[in-house]
């Protein structure tokens, strides 16, 4: 099978685990990205992951913990997410190896970027939890920089919307669907796709940003054969 990309980096939000629960991790919503992943790995996809950590924990919520802190605490939820998505993979016969940005070395190897790029060649999914280790940084800012660390050819953002809009379409039933974007249209339009600092990060790595929504069957695989899905931003 021809695929559009070869390697990918895909950005999962903690709520797309979450689901309908819309707290901690959804089995079944697990098992549905854990599929998709294996479809596109078994295809010959080298596929790498980011989780975010947004249905355990989501920033600063009181004065009593100060940023870095609260930061830190989002870590450690993204580490949780993915443990999840690495054992789920694991059970549907897909080899997959978690790594983080932060030393917990009886859950995870600690992140090397020659290691993980050897995991891939491999044909192994390398799920990249941790965030970049540092407080103050998003995990799209650890997906953008990921990305490009592994020399992904184009960066998966999957949300709940099925592509880039000049509103949100579910408060505005008039906003525009974007097919295509340059990173200084995100940028300067403040279309909300990831935050300033991983969208510039993109734009100087010169990094595909590729957003679509990955709740609806088949629809990684669809992006993987270059179907129109979503947004491309370049």
């Amino acid at each position: 099978m021809s695929v559009k990309y070869k390697r990918v980096l895909i950005k999962i939000s903690g709520e797309a685990l979450a689901g309908e629960d819309r707290f901690g991790v959804n089995a079944a919503e697990l098992a549905k990205v854990a599929e998709q992943i294996k479809e596109i790995r078994d295809a010959g996809v080298e596929v790498a992951v980011v989780c975010g950590g947004g249905n355990f924990f989501r920033g600063r919520t009181g004065e009593n913990i100060d940023r870095p802190t609260a930061d830190y605490m989002g870590m450690l939820a993204t580490v949780m997410n993915g443990l999840a998505v690495q054992d789920a993979l694991l059970s549907i016969g897909c080899p997959a190896k978690l790594m983080t940005s932060i030393e917990i070395r009886d859950m995870a190897e600690g992140y090397a970027r020659r290691k993980a790029l050897d995991y891939l060649d491999e044909g192994k999914v390398v799920v990249f939890g941790g965030g970049t280790g540092s407080p103050f940084f998003t995990t799209d800012t650890t997906a953008a920089l990921r990305a490009a660390e592994i020399g992904a050819d184009v960066l998966l953002l999957a949300k709940n919307i099925d592509a880039v809009y000049s509103a949100d379409p579910r408060k505005d039933p008039d906003a525009e669907r974007y097919t295509e974007l340059s990173y200084m249209d995100i940028i300067d339009r403040d279309l909300k796709v990831m935050d300033l600092t991983a969208a510039t990060l993109c734009k100087d790595t010169g990094t595909r940003i590729y957003v679509f929504a990955l709740a609806e069957e088949g629809n990684l695989m669809r992006v993987i054969n270059g179907e129109n899905v979503g947004t491309l931003i370049k």
